[in-house]
């Protein structure tokens, strides 16, 4: 069974297709998208030796021709270099302004091929098909593009939105057990922010979701589009609500940039983490009730998830250091961080009152647990 979501955003709506089996129907999905039968795909090489194969059969069968371009896997593809040699591949490749690019792969596939989508010939279509759970249920939707420099995280980029998401959550199966907890520090997130009836939902059913349940990812990743999908149709430019969806974002961003976007924290480990630092500088300022973070905590534990900077391998800089690196962060305005804080579980808002004296509390005391 196949789920919609629709992205409602005027003329660049799209759909988002949820359910098993879409990657073999590709071709007769992305059909009607196609002004001439041929699609250039933007790949990983571990995502091509599991599924680049099965998306060939599936456009061919429509007769699409499918031209290719693997790129290394890993955060450190998502840079100048390799994005570089995407638009380049692109050119060579003839791909005009009608038609599409398609982009097969985790949220780094998906932010590199989307952002060459947006420049390219100053816009050409692009369709997303994520293969990790973390880009099935965030970095898939809403049109958000960019590469990282040396100063940051996704510092350069474009919105863009796609013609067509379509996650296959069959897929998810090939992920190794990491890969498919880091995204579902993105699914906690989206219960945490604003809807606790979700986040309940998920304490009972995530163990049987993590086992494999076929139709608790199916309405995992549902659920976490849908609430993505009704932010970004209110504030696609992140202007306002928009920025709830980054709620542990300003801490898991600084945590990346001082583990150099290096495998010792995936980006969905660190989202969890700063989910959690979120709750403690909630409870801290007496936003919210002091159980909310060990409740968040235990949900953590239960998955078997990362859930302090104990479990960052290696060196962390110290408090000061840390804060200094959330100051790079794209949340900051005015010189002002803005922080996404917890009136509760679900009731996430955007403030930039916070004293920085409150934020180097909680890391100083999340750094002697280490």
């Amino acid at each position: 069974m196949i789920e919609t979501v629709r992205v409602e955003l005027a003329e660049r709506a799209y759909d988002i297709q949820v359910g098993e089996g879409l990657l073999p129907r590709a071709g007769a999905l992305i059909a009607p998208y196609l002004h001439r039968s041929r699609v250039a795909v933007l790949t990983d090489e571990t995502v091509a030796g599991l599924h680049l194969d099965t998306l060939r059969e599936g456009l061919s069968a429509q007769g699409i021709a499918m031209s290719a371009l693997a790129l290394p896997p890993g955060e450190a593809t998502k840079g100048w270099p390799q994005f570089e040699r995407a638009v380049e591949w692109l050119l060579d490749e003839k791909v005009e302004r009608r038609d599409v690019v398609v982009a097969l792969g985790g949220g780094v596939i998906g932010d590199l091929a989307g952002f060459a989508a947006a420049v390219l010939r100053r816009g050409v279509r692009f369709v997303q098909i994520p293969t990790s759970l973390l880009a099935q249920v965030d970095s898939s939707v809403g049109g958000k593009t960019g590469i990282n420099t040396r100063h940051g995280k996704n510092l350069v980029g474009a919105f863009h939105q796609p013609a067509l998401v379509l996650c296959d959550t069959g897929i998810l199966s090939t992920l190794p057990e990491r890969d498919f907890l880091a995204g579902y520090g993105e699914v906690v997130k989206y219960g945490l922010l604003g809807d606790a009836a979700f986040f309940d939902w998920l304490e009972a059913e995530g163990p049987a979701l993590a086992r494999g349940d076929r139709q608790a990812r199916i309405r995992a990743v549902r659920r976490s589009c849908e609430m993505k999908a009704e932010i970004v149709a209110r504030d696609e430019t992140e202007q306002g609500d928009r920025a709830l969806l980054n709620l542990g974002h300003t801490f898991c961003h600084a945590l990346e940039a001082a583990t150099r976007y290096s495998d010792r924290l995936l980006h969905g480990e660190g989202v969890a983490i700063g989910c959690l630092l979120a709750f403690e500088l909630s409870a801290k300022l007496g936003l919210c009730p002091q159980e909310d973070p060990s409740r968040v905590a235990a949900h953590l534990r239960a998955m078997g998830m990362k859930t302090t900077l104990a479990d960052i391998p290696g060196d962390l800089p110290d408090a000061e250091a840390l804060l200094a690196l959330m100051g790079q962060d794209k949340k900051v305005v005015d010189g002002q961080l803005r922080f996404i804080l917890a009136r509760g579980i679900g009731q996430a808002f955007v403030t930039s009152e916070v004293p920085a004296e409150a934020v180097l509390s909680v890391l100083n005391a999340a750094l002697a647990r280490r």
